[in-house]
């Protein structure tokens, strides 16, 4: 892979996003959004950008705001709704020469992608062709509950102890807003969004926010064609993650369950190097709009 050019998207409410540009002159570009935590670099997000560039594709990669190793201005941070910041960068990229935008996603970022296609609906921007999504969090009450559970206790613990850190460095920044005083007390994601992401972004309690914020309750809306991957045996994902029937997928989502790959792990030993993730997109590019 080659080194990217780092960029910083100016955001509307006078914050910033941090961007990782693979530009090789296509008139094509795909958008990656990483997971819950994640940044533009993690190894998942790279195999997929080296793929797409064997196929022809500009990459742009993007971190959330808080991630990528540089804290936002603003007291808010990132959660599973975002839609305004990946329409900015979106829109940004489109200000370019691309005929052609194809976004990717994974878990949080994957929810967030198809999340952005259904509110678009039929307003969506003609150069978007299509979408892939892997580990998909599309119900995210279901998996908060999941995550809950005792025997998912070392994710849950993972994720709130780099939250921790965040909001720690928030609350030095804005002490009349975030408040981080018994912040060892949260087990779970009920818990950490009733407490922050719910009241800092706008919603009324946890509640309000996975139910505002559920890919799950749009995909009926998407008019671009959309494929979510989520593997059966994903730790992170409720029964509603794997969503079957028109009423619920409209007519441009396919959703498919391959039994293994855990949560973001679809890896294949193949000659190429490639993960099996790699190869589908690849396969679902190429049927959606011939790319070879």
């Amino acid at each position: 892979m080659p080194q990217p050019e780092a960029a910083v998207l100016a955001t509307p409410d006078n914050d910033e996003l941090h961007l990782d540009w693979y530009r090789q002159g296509s008139d094509r570009l795909a958008i990656v959004s990483h997971g819950l935590e994640g940044h533009s670099r993690r190894p998942y997000v790279l195999g997929l950008a080296r793929a797409l560039m064997a196929d022809g594709w500009d990459v742009l990669a993007w971190n959330f705001r808080s991630c990528g190793g540089v804290m936002n201005h603003q007291p808010r941070f990132y959660h599973s709704g975002a839609t305004e910041d990946l329409h900015t960068v979106v829109s940004h990229a489109l200000e370019g020469h691309y005929s052609n935008l194809f976004l990717s996603g994974f878990s949080m970022g994957g929810n967030l992608t198809l999340l952005y296609l259904g509110q678009q609906g039929e307003r969506v921007d003609s150069r978007i062709s299509g979408a892939v999504a892997y580990s998909v969090p599309a119900d995210l009450a279901g998996s908060a509950d999941m995550l809950a559970l005792p025997s998912r206790r070392i994710y849950m613990q993972r994720f709130l102890r780099d939250l921790h850190g965040k909001m720690q460095e928030k609350a030095r920044r804005f002490p009349d807003l975030i408040d981080v005083t018994g912040f060892d007390n949260i087990r779970n994601f009920h818990e950490f969004d009733n407490r922050y992401t719910a009241p800092l972004h706008g919603f009324r309690d946890a509640q309000d926010y996975w139910a505002s914020c559920s890919a799950l309750f749009r995909l009926k809306d998407i008019r671009v064609p959309a494929l979510m991957v989520n593997a059966v045996d994903d730790p992170f994902l409720s029964a509603r993650c794997f969503p079957e029937g028109r009423k619920v997928l409209g007519a441009y989502v396919t959703v498919e369950a391959p039994k293994w790959g855990g949560h973001v792990g679809f890896v294949e030993h193949a000659r190429d190097g490639y993960y099996w993730s790699e190869r589908r997109a690849l396969g679902f590019l190429s049927r959606i709009n011939g790319s070879s």
